[in-house]
């Protein structure tokens, strides 16, 4: 760990670039369809890349311990927030806070990239490499309970977005 000498705390993450399309490390996943490139790792804060193919979602989940956000590169997100439709574009920004229902959506027929980000990081990278080339939806969920992600049951959700007429 090192320690930044302006304030003298110390800084979990290394100084550096990952470039766009590329994961730190070379670390990819592959997860039900997206592409996910992670691009920083610390205690504090987890961020990643992602390709979102169209028809390609994540349904509606919760992290209890951890805020998340998205920043649009290109495309277009359909959110289920809080309950809410909502849609993101290229260059909007996405406050997901911890313990609010969240879901997204390419509901487009175009591709969708985004740099999505969380703090602190807490079990993040350990459920991508848990997920990487996992098959089973259902496997995907029961993963991801035991790793801090918990996904809402078809009856908990305030609508269904795949039902959405765009």
């Amino acid at each position: 760990m090192k320690t930044a000498i302006a304030n003298m705390v110390q800084v979990n993450t290394e100084p550096g670039i990952t470039r766009a399309g590329t994961g730190l490390d070379e670390v990819e996943w592959s997860i039900l369809g997206h592409t996910y490139w992670m691009k920083s790792e610390g205690e504090a804060c987890f961020s990643f890349e992602t390709l979102d193919p169209p028809g390609t979602f994540v349904p509606p989940h919760v992290h209890p311990t951890q805020d998340e956000f998205i920043y649009v590169l290109e495309g277009r997100f359909d959110l289920y927030l809080g309950g809410e439709h909502h849609v993101a574009n290229a260059g909007d920004v996405v406050r997901m806070p911890m313990g609010i229902p969240h879901g997204y959506y390419n509901l487009t027929d175009k591709p969708t990239r985004a740099i999505f980000w969380v703090s602190p990081a807490r079990r993040l990278r350990e459920l991508f490499d848990n997920l990487h080339n996992v098959g089973d939806p259902a496997e995907v969920v029961r993963r991801s309970t035991l790793r801090e992600v918990h996904f809402l049951r078809p009856d908990e959700m305030a609508f269904d977005p795949l039902t959405l007429k765009i």
